[in-house]
């Protein structure tokens, strides 16, 4: 099932915790955990095109599966990866972060983990 879709974000779940794991700061962590989060997703076969859109913050990440591509996050970090489609879940690695993104009917679920710390996104289609 293809992911392509708008989504907006209804809940986190550890997701504060998470991204004090990660290094991100307490302001912005403060700024994400209240702001209005949208991601538009464009999956065309094996190429993806992400939009992120965290308040006034905008991210636009494209890849291909299986190639090689650089990334950015929200505090401006660049990173390598290499996604990986399985069993319809997509999956990218970071900086000692796996993040699994999968679709279930209109509720896009992305579960992102460092050692052994989980936060979770749940986004539904709008």
């Amino acid at each position: 099932m293809s992911m392509t879709g708008k989504y907006e974000l209804v809940s986190h779940e550890n997701f504060e915790p998470f991204m004090k794991a990660f290094g991100i700061q307490d302001d912005l962590i403060q700024k994400v955990l209240v702001a209005k989060i949208i991601y538009e997703i464009v999956q065309n076969g094996k190429d993806f095109k992400f939009k992120v859109t965290t308040g006034d913050n905008v991210l636009h990440n494209e890849f291909t599966i299986g190639k090689e591509a650089e990334i950015e996050i929200l505090t401006g970090e660049k990173f390598k990866i290499v996604a990986q489609l399985e069993g319809g879940k997509l999956i990218l690695q970071f900086k000692g972060i796996q993040t699994i993104t999968e679709l279930t009917g209109d509720i896009l679920t992305i579960v992102m983990t460092k050692g052994d710390i989980t936060g979770k996104r749940i986004l539904k289609r709008i």
